[in-house]
């Protein structure tokens, strides 16, 4: 792009005979680049002169860029004028096509102006006139020392309920009158009431209130067309709606495994709810139940786990930077036969009260036999039942 308008640009200059006589109107944006149109034919010009100027009038020329056969001044040399230190360049690539053409980047409401690319050592001498126009923006000029312009506005919440907030804006001696509105995060202009105006020696201060029921990031904007200065400052609010704690239940076992179930309360904004494991990983979960109800919303999140592990409901408000979460263990049985756990329960008591019923038979035995014979008989009850056997 910067290319193709050179070439245009070029292509105007050479139109003219090279005396100044059809000078080039040039328009741009503050703070973008300007490209200053300047060519002597398709000559090489690596071995000439060419010096560039801002002429107010003939006895007020600034010093922009000067080019020496390879020698050039621009950033710190002390005959550049100190407005376009740092910000003049030229195109060494096209200095054999004769381009003696400059950019002066970051353009400043004062490099608007009439400029001369003068070729002096040539006869006749070579010359061409630009009128560089730049197109003020609105921004904040707080560091340009411009006498009226507003400081930035101070915004606070002066009365709150968990359903509202009362934002208030002040702007003080600002002149000329600045205009004064409230903003949401997306630019668009939140409704306020009548601004509070008054005047004192020529400057204004103005306090502009509104009432948001809604958590937003808020911006109140000071803007003054005359100067182009416009200024603002920001302030979040958070209305209720920050979800509580989930609220974890353990629906039972299937086939599949242990069902739970997450609850997620009057949240507002919509919370995103998921399950975790205990390394963090997300578990993969059914399609979330969402009912909304008075800009609040509850939101049911069920999932069935295989494996015993603890298990976290994670609720996230990113607009509101709230998180917060509940937590549970969960044993799940091995998958191969899903046994309830009251089954192994009862087994193992079984097991343990017939031991213990074995064992007394035997013994009872052993003294019924011992007295019988009169004789010495093996004390080993183990002996005994293999005698039996």
């Amino acid at each position: 792009m910067k290319l193709f308008l050179l070439v245009s640009f070029l292509s105007l200059w050479r139109r003219s005979d090279g005396t100044g006589a059809a000078p080039i109107k040039l328009v741009v944006k503050e703070g973008d680049e300007a490209i200053l149109p300047c060519s002597f034919s398709n000559k090489n010009i690596r071995q000439e002169l060419f010096d560039w100027k801002k002429n107010k009038d003939k006895k007020d020329m600034k010093e922009v860029f000067m080019y020496d056969k390879g020698k050039v001044y621009n950033d710190g040399d002390s005959r550049q004028d100190e407005q376009f230190r740092g910000r003049v360049f030229h195109f060494p690539e096209h200095l054999d096509e004769g381009n003696a053409s400059i950019v002066i980047r970051d353009t400043k409401l004062s490099d608007s102006g009439n400029y001369t690319c003068l070729f002096p050592l040539l006869v006749p001498e070579r010359r061409s006139n630009i009128e560089l126009v730049v197109d003020p923006i609105l921004k904040d000029r707080s560091d340009e020392n411009i006498p009226g312009a507003a400081p930035s506005p101070s915004v606070t919440s002066i009365e709150e309920t968990k359903d509202w907030s009362v934002l208030q804006c002040s702007v003080r001696g600002a002149f000329p009158k600045p205009d004064v509105q409230w903003q949401n995060r997306a630019g668009d202009i939140v409704p306020a009431e009548d601004p509070q105006v008054t005047e004192t020696g020529g400057r204004y201060d103005i306090i502009l209130q509104t009432t948001v029921t809604k958590t937003d990031h808020y911006r109140c904007v000071s803007t003054q067309e005359e100067i182009n200065h416009q200024t603002h400052a920001e302030i979040h609010v958070y209305i209720g709606g920050a979800a509580p704690e989930p609220h974890i239940k353990i629906l039972g076992e299937t086939k599949e495994g242990v069902q739970l179930q997450c609850s997620v309360l009057g949240a507002f904004p919509k919370p995103d709810v998921q399950w975790q494991n205990r390394a963090g990983d997300i578990v993969p979960a059914e399609e979330p139940q969402v009912s909304e109800r008075g800009g609040r919303y509850n939101i049911i999140l069920q999932t069935t786990v295989t494996k015993t592990d603890l298990y976290r409901c994670v609720s996230t408000q990113e607009e509101i930077h709230h998180q917060t979460y509940a937590e549970t263990y969960v044993p799940v049985p091995d998958a191969g036969g899903m046994v309830p756990v009251w089954v192994v329960v009862s087994a193992a008591v079984v097991a343990v009260f017939l031991t213990l019923l074995v064992w007394v038979i035997v013994s009872e035995f052993y003294f019924v036999l011992k007295k019988k014979t009169h004789s010495a008989v093996p004390t080993n009850p183990r002996f005994i039942i293999t005698m039996m056997s």
